[in-house]
This record gives structure tokens, sequence and C-alpha cells, in this order.
């Protein structure tokens, strides 16, 4: 059998995957999936499991469930050498080794894009895997908790700060939901008021949400502004360091919550430690039929699709243009590229990629949410409706679907479930503890006994 090797299980990695099982034949070709984690992260749901929204579990995708007869490997690829067939893997555990393919699928997906500013590395969060999401609402809630015992001042202030830097749509979505998570919390905190939230978005250009046009992003800055939040455009984030957060525009303030959000970059693997061609910005050359390389050298048996593929957008009327890097795209490539590798396989015409955005929609918090579709424009309850109905059907699976809407409509009875769980990310405290505490009770029984 031929060997496909795809490297990176999210989005176009989880979908050739998935058509791969369902398209070839027995013994037709293994595939082999390597990634260091167990799951596919449907991104779009992040904001929500930060606000409580979905449960954390919810808003992934079993790569072993969902992709039986596939061999998976729990590791990274670290180099990719086209010239020999051969790619390097780092596995969970373990020393590297060489794997060798004769069908390669590149979907590494891109990675946090992060600037040398000094406590950035120390003091923020990304917002790009459900781990991050569920630390962020952990941190929320565990800091009104500190707060409510707090005489009103800089301390309580700083422990209800929160900083945004990024205004894409990671960025505004998860800041929309986090701001009317906090703002429903109140209810369960009377010691505190509205007046103590202080929420900052920070946005280096000169708007937000760039996928949409001039004046919806400027209704959604206005939008957030009625809620209390605080929109810096044309701002810059100059230093993060002990959560002293210090911004170009001139304000400084303290933050315990700073989250980055600031783009993606290529993935390091396609961009640093590959023999395949990349353009100016490390992005692998992708043909139309998404084989990697270019019309009149095509790179023999490798392919690509995702973030960290220039997929030519042959639906845009600009000559040149590239796909964006967003679900849509990276969902729909993976499904054609499950279909081009069988027909290669069997000698068959494969097909060139074109798919037409169906808009943009994005939430801003529970009941608001924002939909664009070319000169349409749809805001607040109903676009918000859409979002949900949108990703409920977009999510992979029925059994997912399922979970996701039972924790909908159990919300719309019950309301949020406003507890923390920060501890689960240090289990060993209590146990830690409890075997100190029991050391010293020893140790002054024995004293006494001494004496």
């Amino acid at each position: 059998m031929r060997e496909i090797l795809i490297v990176g299980g999210g989005y176009a990695g989880f979908y050739t995957a998935w058509g791969l099982r369902k398209k070839l034949r027995r013994g037709e070709a293994r595939v082999t999936v390597v990634d260091p984690r167990p799951y596919m992260t449907y991104q779009p749901f992040l904001p929500e499991v930060a606000a409580g929204s979905v449960e954390a579990r919810h808003a992934v995708v079993s790569l072993r469930r969902h992709l039986s007869g596939t061999r998976l490997i729990a590791g990274t690829v670290t180099g990719i050498r086209a010239a020999d067939r051969t790619v390097t893997v780092r596995p969970v555990r373990g020393d590297s080794y060489e794997l060798r393919y004769d069908i390669l699928v590149v979907t590494a997906g891109a990675v946090t894009r992060t600037f040398p500013i000094p406590g950035l590395a120390q003091q923020a969060i990304g917002l790009k895997h459900v781990e991050e999401a569920v630390a962020i609402r952990d941190r929320l809630m565990t800091a009104f908790d500190q707060a409510a015992s707090l005489p009103p001042g800089p301390e309580r202030r700083k422990l209800l700060t929160v900083t945004f830097v990024g205004g894409g749509f990671s960025g505004v979505e998860g800041f929309g939901e986090l701001l009317s998570l906090a703002t429903a919390m109140l209810r369960s905190y009377p010691e505190l008021t509205v007046d103590d939230l202080s929420f900052h978005l920070v946005e280096a250009r000169d708007r937000i949400l760039p996928e949409v046009s001039d004046r919806p992003g400027a209704w959604v800055v206005r939008d957030l502004e009625r809620r209390g939040a605080h929109v810096h455009l044309n701002t810059q984030l100059l230093s993060a360091e002990d959560g002293h957060v210090v911004l170009s525009d001139g304000e400084e303030y303290d933050s315990t919550l700073i989250v980055w959000t600031a783009g993606n970059a290529s993935n390091p693997v396609v961009h640093n430690h590959t023999d395949l061609p990349v353009d100016e910005r490390g992005l692998l050359l992708v043909r139309a039929d998404l084989r990697v390389g270019t019309d009149g050298e095509p790179v023999p048996d490798v392919w690509a699709a995702g973030d960290d593929a220039a997929v030519p957008d042959l639906a845009s009327p600009v000559p040149g243009a590239r796909t964006v890097p967003n679900a849509q795209h990276a969902v729909r490539q993976g499904r054609l590229l499950a279909k081009n590798l069988v027909a290669d396989l069997r000698g068959k015409r494969v097909r060139t990629y074109r798919h037409s955005s169906l808009g943009v929609v994005a939430t801003l918090g529970l009941g608001r949410g924002i939909f664009q579709y070319k000169g349409i424009v749809i805001k607040g309850f109903p676009a918000w409706l859409m979002h949900r109905g949108y990703h409920v059907l977009a999510v992979p699976s029925w059994e997912r679907k399922i979970r996701v809407l039972a924790v909908w409509l159990t919300a719309v009875l019950t309301g949020r479930d406003l507890v923390s769980l920060a501890s689960v990310q240090h289990p060993r405290d209590a146990f830690v503890t409890g075997e100190r505490t029991q050391d010293q009770a020893a140790g002054r029984t024995k004293e006494r006994s001494t004496a």
C-alpha cells in the first residue's frame, strides 16, 4: 500500500483524513496523521468556551473516534525533506525519528504571531487552543472571587481589568463574549459594580474586524463602547511587565488578564525546516488543485491546504489573490484534497479549488452578533442566532452537534454555569498541602512526646 502522511490534525488535516477514510478502498493506501494533540479543535467555539457557553470537551473532535482505521502518531513534525520523501517526527515521549512517505499532505496550520514586547511572554495568554480558552474563563472567575473580598482600590481594579490585544475575529469575539460573561457575573457578586470592570481592546490598525466593511466594523466598536468597553484603535502594546500595561496612545493601567490575539504566523516547520517552495510570507506555494509547487514546477506527490498554504483564490476578481486563512476555506480545502488524492491514486482528473465566501458572522456576546454578506448586514440578536445556527451545523459529527445543542438549551432554562475550576490546572496542590499538614502535625506530636 502507498503511505499517505498528513502533517497536522487541524481543520484541513482532519477533513482530509476523514474524507480519505470514507473514500479509500480496502488496501488502497494507508493514512497516517501526525499531531501532538489527540483532537481537532473547532476554533470558532473557543470564545464561547471562554464565556462558559460551550463545554470545553464539546469544542474538540476526537481523532481516534472519528478517524478509525487511520494510524495516529502523537508527535510533531520538525522537518520535511521532499527530496528523499522523509519527515522528522518528534514524539510526545521518546527520541525523534525519520518517517518515510509516498504521498505527503502538509496541513500543519499557523501559529500565534508574537513580538518581543517586555512582559508579553510572562503575562499574556493566547486564544488558539481549548486549554487557553478554559484558562481565560477560570482566571476571570477566580479574579471575581478575589476582588469581592477586597475593598475598592487599585488591587481590586487590577483583578477586574481585562486586556485583549488584536482586533481580528478571534480577538473581537473573545472580547465580546468575556465582557458579556463578566457583566452577567455581577448579579452574583453584590460587592461589585459595573464601575469595577475595565475591559480594553487594543488594535494596531484604525479599525477592527478587517473581514467586514467599514460601517459594520464601526458599529461593532460603538456597541462595545456602549457596554462599557474601551477600544483603542491605532494603538500598540508597548509593555506588559508585571501586568502593568503601557499603550502607545499614552494610557497605562494594571491588568491581571492579558489575552494576545494579534494574528497568525506561518508554521516554523514550513517556514524554516523544509525544502518545499514557500512565498515571501513563509507559506507553501500551492497550485489551484492543492498540489505544492507552481503550474510549471509541481512537487511530486506533495499536497497542502489550510493556514500554511498560499492557495490561489479563483473566486476573487483580484489577479493573484490567495484564499484568506479561515475555517471556511480550510474545511472545504480539506474535503477537496481528500477527493483529489483518491482521484490521483486512481489516475483520474483532479479538480481545482474554488469557493465564494458565504459571508462572515461573529458573536459579540450572549444575544449579540454581526453578519455580513456582500452588501447585506444583520446586527444584534438575529445575527447571534445565525452565528449559533451556522456553527452547530458546521461542527463535525452529529455527536458533537447534539452535545453543543444540549448545553445551549440547558443554559436557556438554567442560565450560565458560573463556577471556576482553576484548581484543576494545579491538581497536586491539595495533595501536597495535605501531606505537608500531616507531616507538621506529626512533628508537633513527636515534640510533645519527647517533652
